[in-house]
């Protein structure tokens, strides 16, 4: 007996202009599929409209359109666009004939954003196709609203705490419901689940109630973190080595490190991911063809690094660090202390901030630094607006087109080229509800307790224009989390961590290195402590370079750690050690 109803089945609708093509697939995905899904086709495009148009009407959900390239009434990629008008959901795959050439279809089509995946003719059932498809399918059902919700949350809807409450509970790719305090369930979550009458009268919000019944009142993140199951406590033991951060360079440390041997803790302020984990889509990341989400990207490597034997600690915010002898310790926000032999910073950047008073007035409220996904299905329908002009803005840009009626994209500067990634460009640049305003910077905002317009000017003729728009998205550059660091490894103007080379003065080490040898390529100027990723000057941002970069770190932790054993412990150094003479660089 099937699993579901037929009519609640999910459908993979199959269109093409050869038939004996159609029917073979058919065939497979059928003797694969048929008991989870139905499987309906159409020969020639107008045929299929219709098809749609009536599974429209009947609501049915259509998870995968499947378009063979080449048919005759118009192009693949032509209905695959009329269609996805129609079940906005589902998951446009191309059918080509497999052809390693950049004239093939498939590589403008994916690049303009015009598809989500592929597949080649001919395939191959049991290692080609049907994984292919499993995989497709599993991308739209965690697109798909879920019956379960591991949280259900009371507040107020314009309230920056909720707000972080749902990035968090997002990032951590965590089902949950939000209900407003006036609402009738937010009432009723209220009265059932609050432990005292401040609480059911809304002075103590906001509540989150799990599915289980276990309530949060006013929860801090590590309430939160610990409520999903993830670990924020630390232990007393002595690591080989302590890795700050759990960005891309973060956790590949860990991936390697405790894949290796050696004994490995991660501090995280926050949660995993770092700004990779923010993003709707990492597209140009070695190995996943059609791209991964950042949420997707940070859950499998902190998986793989706790499978590994790392020890995973969250909102545990590093503030200070010393050496003593063998020893690098790491204190953490409330006081305690994490020693390790050695100290892998990769802490990584956060968003510069506006400046601009009422919209910071505003963070939460419909202004929001970073992607914000947790935001975007609320936006159903609405104009928003996203400012910056690097990957991460649109990115951002072109994940909220998906919901948003518009999506206007502030530019300072005259041209994309400099800071985005072609493939981008040109996807932005073909939707129809993306607008880009170039050579424009923003002056103001506005709003009685949530964001209603922003101000932009002109940056040539200083003409300023108002803009209607419940959410902006801030995306305009990064700036280096060291500044726990000062005094400690010498840094640079902005604050980017010194390492190698960039250390050496006329060939020589900085003043109050300890060491014959020079530092290597990855260590800071103390020895024992290496940067890696974006906190480190020099270092190439995107994601693949964090990842190298965190695994070389730990070939030279290695290093480290086989030289201590046959030389002199370094001097105590600690908060007070004065910057040298190239901190200003």
């Amino acid at each position: 007996m099937s699993p579901h109803p037929a009519h609640t089945k999910p459908v993979l609708f199959l269109i093409g202009h050869e038939r004996s093509v159609l029917e073979a697939l058919e065939s497979d995905l059928k003797r694969r599929f048929a008991n989870d899904c139905r499987i309906l086709s159409a020969h020639g495009a107008a045929e299929g409209l219709v098809a749609l148009r009536d599974l429209a009407t009947a609501k049915a959900p259509v998870a995968l359109l499947i378009a063979h390239h080449g048919m005759s009434e118009m192009t693949a990629v032509e209905f695959l666009a009329q269609a996805r008008a129609l079940h906005p959901s589902a998951k446009r795959i191309l059918l080509v004939e497999r052809d390693y050439t950049a004239a093939n279809p498939i590589v403008p089509a994916m690049m303009l954003g015009q598809i989500d995946y592929h597949l080649v003719n001919p395939w191959s059932p049991e290692h080609g196709l049907y994984p292919a498809v499993s995989g497709f399918l599993g991308s739209w059902a965690s697109g798909q609203e879920s019956g379960f919700k591991m949280f259900r949350i009371v507040g107020p809807e314009r309230s920056l705490r909720c707000h972080e409450i749902r990035d968090l509970l997002t990032r951590f790719t965590t089902p949950f419901a939000f209900h407003t305090e006036r609402s009738d369930e937010g009432r009723r979550l209220l009265l059932e689940s609050c432990p005292d009458e401040a609480c059911r009268q809304g002075g103590r919000l906001p509540l989150m109630v799990r599915h289980d019944g276990r309530v949060l009142v006013e929860p801090t993140d590590s309430d939160i973190v610990e409520a999903v199951g993830g670990g924020t406590r630390i232990g007393s033991d002595v690591y080989d080595v302590v890795i700050v951060g759990a960005g891309p360079a973060g956790l590949a440390a860990a991936v390697y490190a405790a894949s290796e041997g050696l004994e490995t803790i991660v501090l995280e302020q926050n949660i995993s991911g770092g700004q990779a984990g923010t993003s709707s889509r990492i597209r140009n990341f070695p190995g996943f063809t059609w791209g991964i989400s950042g949420h997707d990207f940070a859950y499998r490597v902190c998986e793989q690094a706790w499978l590994f034997g790392a020890n995973l600690v969250f909102t545990q915010k590093a503030t200070a660090i010393r050496v003593s002898g063998d020893d690098r310790i790491v204190r953490v926000r409330d006081g305690r202390e994490v020693v390790g032999r050695a100290v892998i910073l990769a802490t990584g950047v956060h968003w510069r901030r506006l400046g601009i008073p009422r919209l910071e007035a505003l963070i939460g409220r419909g202004v929001f630094y970073g992607a914000a996904g947790s935001e975007a299905r609320a936006l159903q329908g609405r104009d928003v607006c996203v400012v910056g002009a690097g990957n991460s803005a649109g990115q951002a840009a072109a994940h909220l087109a998906r919901y948003a009626a518009s999506v206007t994209l502030l530019v300072r500067g005259d041209s994309l080229a400099r800071s985005m990634s072609s493939y981008l460009i040109r996807e932005l640049e073909q939707m129809a509800n993306v607008t880009i305003r170039r050579g424009v910077e923003l002056a103001d905002g506005e709003g009685d307790g949530s964001l209603d317009a922003v101000t932009i000017r002109d940056r040539t003729t200083g003409a300023t224009e108002r803009i209607a728009t419940p959410a902006l998205f801030v995306m305009i550059g990064a700036e280096p989390h060291t500044d726990w660091l000062d005094g400690f490894v010498e840094r640079n103007g902005p604050g980017y961590i010194l390492t190698g080379q960039d250390l050496l003065i006329d060939g020589q080490p900085p003043a109050g290195w300890p060491l014959r040898r020079a530092p290597f390529l990855l260590e800071t100027s103390v020895p024992g402590v290496f940067a890696a990723g974006d906190a480190r000057l020099g270092s190439v941002k995107r994601v693949a370079a964090a990842v190298g970069e965190g695994a070389t770190a730990v070939h030279l932790v290695h290093q480290h750690l086989g030289e201590l054993a046959r030389s002199v412990p370094t001097p105590d150094i600690g908060m007070a050690r004065s910057p040298g003479a190239i901190a200003g660089r």
